[in-house]
Parts: structure tokens; sequence; C-alpha cells
């Protein structure tokens, strides 16, 4: 556990990077954190830990936002993305009773897709620069505001983002369990393990 818990963590913080660099905005594993956490959590209160870090990675973000450049997201912008959370969740929940490497790489990427059509759906909706037309949510989705990179490079960010923590988490997972002897968790023969405890927790440290 403690593995699994400084990964999810080293990920989040990793998301304050745009505080450095504008062009690294969303070039980190948003939706991953959350989908990892609930394919590989079994106790699902654990599901608190990657939820919390995105939360309060997100209250960091806004405020550096609203300090730098005087653009704060609203309410709306912070339920949207919090429900993309939470969605993140159960696509990691429906992966982790369907165990596959291929169902893997498909959650990481369902996460990222549905990531990118929410949150610039909403940015659309609420932000009054966008025409509320096709071409206006258009508009949001690919270009943005013109004083910014353009979104479809944050998507770019954020999908590649996702597919090398998913990547990575999920390899060091593996890994962990085979030097303790115990079979793969995304072996889709494997009997499971105890209620609460991730593959790594049982490893003697």
């Amino acid at each position: 556990m403690p593995v699994a818990i400084a990964l999810i963590i080293l990920a989040a913080l990793y998301r304050l990077l745009p505080t450095l660099d504008l062009g690294l905005s969303n070039f980190s594993p948003v939706m991953a954190i959350s989908f990892c956490g609930a394919v590989y959590f079994r106790n699902r209160w654990m599901w608190l830990v990657p939820f919390v870090a995105l939360g309060l990675s997100d209250v960091y973000i806004n405020n550096f936002y609203a300090r730098e450049y005087g653009f704060s997201w609203p309410l709306s912008g912070f339920v949207a993305r919090t429900a993309c959370f939470a969605a993140s969740l159960l696509i990691g929940a429906w992966v982790a009773k369907r165990k596959s490497w291929l169902n893997l790489l498909n959650g990481s990427l369902l996460g990222a897709l549905l990531f990118y059509f929410v949150t610039n759906t909403q940015s659309w909706a609420a932000d009054g620069f966008y025409a509320k037309t096709l071409a206006g949510w258009w508009q949001a989705l690919t270009v943005g505001h013109p004083e910014y990179p353009p979104t479809v490079y944050f998507f770019r960010n954020t999908l590649f983002g996702d597919l090398m923590f998913t990547g990575l988490f999920s390899g060091i997972m593996e890994w962990r369990a085979r030097q303790s002897g115990q079979p793969s968790l995304l072996d889709e023969n494997e009997e499971s393990a105890s209620d609460g405890i991730p593959v790594e927790a049982e490893v003697e440290e």
C-alpha cells in the first residue's frame, strides 16, 4: 500500500507543473490517478486517496491562475472536474472486475476523452467568450482562448500523461506482485485476494 499511495501523491504533485510552464498544462495523469486507484485498491475507502489528492491539487492550480492571470474557474468547472474524477473511479472499478491489459488501456483512453469533452463543454457553456453555437463549442474544443495554447494541445498532454502514468503505475504494481511471488493482478484467472489489500501491500518491506 505505501508504494501505491506514494505513486498517486507524486502524480498529483506532478499536476502542479503548469505553474512553472503553461505549455505543460494538463501534461499530467489527471484521470489516470483516480482510475488506477480504483483498479488496484480493493478497499473502496482507499479511493479517497486519489480523490483528495486531485481535489487539493485542483484548489492550488485554481489559486495560481487567479493570482497570476486573474482567471479563476467557476463553481460549475469544479463540479465538472469532480464529476470526471468520480466517473474515472467508476471506470476503474469496471476494469477491476474485467481484468486485462486491453481493458486497462481502454479505460485510460476513455477517461482522457471523457475529461476532455466534459470540461471543455463546461467551459463553452459558462464562458461568455464563446458563442453558444456549434461553431463556438468546436472552438472551445480545439482553439480555446487566443491568449492561451490551443485546447487540443491540452488534450494531447492529458492523453499522453494518462497513458504514461497508467503504464508506469501498473508496471510497478505488477513488478511488486511478481517480486513477492504473487500472480498478476490483471490476470483474469487470478482468484481475488483479501478485500482491502492491494497486491503490493502484502510485500514485506
